[in-house]
């Protein structure tokens, strides 16, 4: 895993830059998939001030666009990537369609990630690590094939983030059954100092200074990934310093092969 790149999507993030700094220190060329180019460069220029040797490469990613992710997918040749961390994820203020028609929520943190990684597959090489980063939240929601297309009724600001992190874990042990080849892991991060969790709401000034000083620094909350990029095998859940097997209540191969095949379905129709 030295020679062959690992992609880190949202890498100009706070647990994103954190990962990038990470894994060159430790010899690894990474490929920073970012959606703002002039924000990836600042990020990459601060890691070259403490890593001068880092081999960091930017590369344009939105993954609320189909086209965009396919176009992303397009530039790497077989073999090429030893591990993908799909780390880029938003909370939506609000409703909104991307140009693809898809929820804004569910386009970037499930659909952009479930399209990436299929298109990925042929530069994987075998054993390559999948890392996908799950939320707590997961465990207060739950999932359908009808719930990946939401209406505006049907929208809330946690909610549908929370279902969209739900999808993609159950993506995560669909895809290690189909690509036993795999390493296919997830990664809970806990709740992290980030703009993520800014609610763009009267009470976020108050939220800085009581709630924010209480959660992990974007280094701690990346810790977890960064081990489940180690792994050995496929079907745990890394969180804190702990991995299990990911929790029963989870696993659903009936409803994970359903998501799939919608998912596909939808993809397919656009």
């Amino acid at each position: 895993m030295l020679t062959d790149k690992i992609i880190v999507t949202g890498a100009s993030g706070s647990m994103g830059a954190a990962a990038a700094e990470v894994l060159t220190r430790q010899g690894r060329p990474v490929v920073m998939a970012c959606r703002n180019a002039a924000k990836a460069d600042a990020v990459r220029a601060d890691i070259l001030s403490r890593v001068p040797d880092a081999r960091l490469e930017i590369r344009q990613l939105e993954l609320s666009s189909l086209a965009s992710v396919r176009e992303f997918a397009a530039g790497f040749g077989p073999g090429e990537v030893a591990g993908l961390f799909n780390n880029a994820g938003v909370i939506s203020r609000g409703y909104a369609r991307t140009a693809d028609g898809l929820e804004h929520s569910f386009a970037v943190n499930y659909f952009g990630p479930f399209l990436l990684t299929n298109l990925l597959l042929p530069a994987l090489t075998d054993g390559a690590r999948v890392v996908n980063m799950v939320s707590l939240t997961c465990r207060f929601v739950s999932v359908s094939p009808e719930a990946l297309q939401p209406a505006e009724r049907e929208f809330s600001r946690l909610g549908t983030y929370a279902r969209s992190k739900l999808a993609l874990l159950h993506f995560s042990q669909e895809l290690a059954r189909r690509h036993p080849e795999l390493r296919v892991n997830v990664a809970d991060p806990g709740i992290v100092n980030s703009n993520m969790i800014a609610m763009g709401k009267w009470f976020d000034p108050l939220a800085d200074l009581l709630f924010r000083p209480f959660c992990r620094k974007p280094e701690k909350g990346v810790e977890p990934a960064l081990a489940a990029l180690e792994a050995t095998q496929s079907g745990l859940l890394y969180a804190g310093r702990r991995n299990n097997p990911i929790p029963s209540r989870y696993r659903d191969p009936a409803l994970q092969s359903r998501l799939w095949t919608a998912t596909q379905e939808i993809l397919d129709s656009l």
